[in-house]
């Protein structure tokens, strides 16, 4: 009886290992140290035309932007209250003593 205990707890101390799928390593392909395996660059026909619109694109958003009316509230109201005050006869214009 003892030696079948023993038998049995060593058999259940030991890792169990299940194998699923049974068809072997999986099947990948193994890196070779180039991206998407390009030994040499080469450029496709729609390459250029992307970076030059793309760059063209962003160039002509920042002139853009760069060159847009000033159309904030602040802006506005400080002009219709300096042409306010022009009205009636107020200097807006500091002058500095001694």
């Amino acid at each position: 009886m003892l030696p079948r205990v023993i038998s049995r707890s060593s058999r259940l101390a030991r890792p169990t290992f299940i194998r699923r799928g049974g068809h072997g390593t999986p099947s990948y392909n193994e890196p070779g140290g180039y991206l998407f395996n390009e030994k040499t660059r080469v450029k496709e026909d729609w390459e250029n035309i992307y970076y030059i619109g793309m760059g063209g694109g962003f160039l002509a958003i920042a002139a853009a932007l760069y060159y847009k009316p000033d159309t904030s509230l602040v802006t506005w109201a400080t002009k219709e209250a300096e042409k306010s005050l022009k009205e009636k006869g107020f200097d807006i214009e500091y002058k500095k003593t001694a």
